[in-house]
């Protein structure tokens, strides 16, 4: 029997870290059915892009991303195959699991469009696209109807997983390297934002059993892994399917036990989900970065009723107050909508006076636009485009601002940051206030011998002198974990 010829796979992941995890669960299930993951497209035999299907912005990039592999695919195959390249193009992730047959009808130049369901057989897929089969386009469906409507029963089945499913408690290969990564905690949401669709693709709330993300995190450590980032749809549901509303808290310091581990970072927060003994146990256990990623959407009451979610100004600050008496120099950041179906102007002067007060280190600043099959679709009171856009550009100027603002109160303040890089006598990381990818970063300057002394993985610290938008500079002063050799 001839030996199966080599199997060139490139993955390009879009959107968020889950995406990340998700590429780097299906690298190891390619692995194990023998294909080799290159970073170059045009190395490979076959360009799986894991798309995006968030907002506008993100479904344009998925789109473009899939049309420029297509070239490089037509190109390729353009030459006989003589100069090398792929042949194959294929589509998954949550654009392709939310749109299914309609994506592959309106972009023939994807050679396949498969749902999460494809994901235990993608290389048997991609072989049979190469052998010049056309797999059937995903058909998309309510993923919430997977599952048992209460969370204590999705447990048993665990057959309609919500979102891709992960497989035995390590099944991943990474992708990226360096000295921090993503941790699924779970998938899923049992939310329902009226401006929100992730439900319906992403499927109902399933946690991940705590021996399974317990297992993963050391695995990741043993990768040379030192800050954990807990990543889902919303990590402040995880564990009620587990029936343990405490499982968080609980898990928090456990992971923060993992030999080599120096920091842990929980995101993706529900304001109304975050208990005081959760808060207490993010701000005060030794290990978990003192820092809130609360989704906050806007500040006036009558707004978020109508996006179906709970809260206000007040509530906010209190709860922003009692995070801070716990932990003085928190890192906080939230995002925003403006323009939501309904938001007058009151409503965004509310906002703006919110933002003021709330003092945050990041805000990300969305317009709103309909997104299809969500409730806000229906609403009435639309607010027109230009005037989405028009407070959209209001709202992120006052927000450069202020973060500018709080990263500058910063300076003379002593911080902790993971060494990220190192290159011509500087080190490049994140200190516990900022979020890997999303939020600002730090630049240390390193006096004489300790550029040889520090390496990347080492957590230092590090007086700030100043300020450049949201990131920092500082001054070396001293490695309070290194990283082991």
């Amino acid at each position: 029997m001839p030996d199966r010829p080599v199997r060139r796979v490139a993955l390009i992941t879009l959107g968020c870290s889950r995406n990340d995890v998700d590429s780097e669960e299906l690298a190891a299930r390619l692995g194990a059915d023998g294909w080799t993951v290159v970073d170059d497209p045009a190395a490979a035999d076959a360009v799986v892009v894991n798309t995006c299907g968030f907002v506008d912005v993100a479904k344009k990039d998925s789109i473009d991303t899939l049309l420029a592999a297509a070239d490089l695919r037509d190109a390729a195959t353009g030459a006989g195959g003589a100069a090398g390249g792929p042949k194959a193009v294929v589509a998954v992730g949550c654009l392709a699991e939310r749109y299914g047959r309609e994506l592959a009808d309106s972009l023939p130049e994807a050679d396949a469009v498969l749902g999460f369901d494809a994901y235990p057989a993608l290389g048997s897929h991609l072989d049979a696209v190469l052998r010049g089969e056309t797999p059937s386009a995903h058909a998309p469906r309510d993923r919430r109807t997977l599952l048992p409507i209460t969370p204590v029963d999705r447990q048993a089945g665990r057959v309609g997983r919500a979102g891709p499913a992960s497989g035995p408690p390590v099944l991943r290969q990474r992708l990226a390297g360096g000295p921090v990564a993503p941790l699924k905690i779970s998938s899923g949401c049992d939310r329902r934002c009226s401006f929100c669709a992730i439900p319906t693709f992403r499927g109902s709330h399933v946690s991940r059993p705590p021996q399974d993300v317990l297992a993963e995190a050391e695995w990741l450590a043993g990768q040379g892994v030192r800050e954990l980032v807990l990543v889902s749809e919303n990590s402040t549901s995880y564990g009620k399917d587990l029936g343990d509303l405490r499982a968080l808290e609980k898990l928090l310091p456990q992971l923060a036990a993992i030999t080599g581990v120096v920091r842990v970072r929980a995101v993706y927060l529900q304001p109304a989900e975050v208990r005081p003994s959760l808060l207490e146990t993010l701000l005060t256990t030794p290990g978990i970065a003192p820092y809130l990623d609360l989704s906050f959407q806007h500040a006036s009451p009558s707004v978020l009723r109508r996006m179906r979610r709970f809260g206000g100004a007040d509530a906010f600050c209190d709860l922003l107050a009692q995070a801070r008496a716990l932990a003085p120099d928190l890192g906080a950041r939230s995002n925003v909508i403006v323009g939501f179906p309904g938001e007058t102007r009151a409503d965004v002067t509310l906002l703006e006076r919110f933002l003021t007060d709330a003092d945050l280190d990041a805000v990300g600043v969305f317009g709103y636009s309909d997104e299809d099959g969500t409730e806000a679709v229906t609403l009435t009171d639309k607010v027109v485009p230009a005037t989405v856009r028009r407070r959209q550009a209001r709202v992120t100027d006052l927000v450069e601002q202020l973060t500018a603002a709080r990263a500058q109160r910063r300076i003379s303040s002593i911080v902790e940051v993971l060494v990220e890089e190192v290159a011509g006598g500087l080190a490049h990381g994140r200190a516990a206030h900022q979020q890997p990818e999303v939020d600002g970063a730090c630049t240390i300057r390193l006096p004489g011998a300790s550029v040889m002394q520090v390496r990347v993985g080492d957590l230092v610290s590090a007086k700030v002198v100043a300020s450049e938008g949201v990131d920092l500079i500082a001054e070396f002063l001293d490695v309070v974990d290194p990283v082991l050799t």
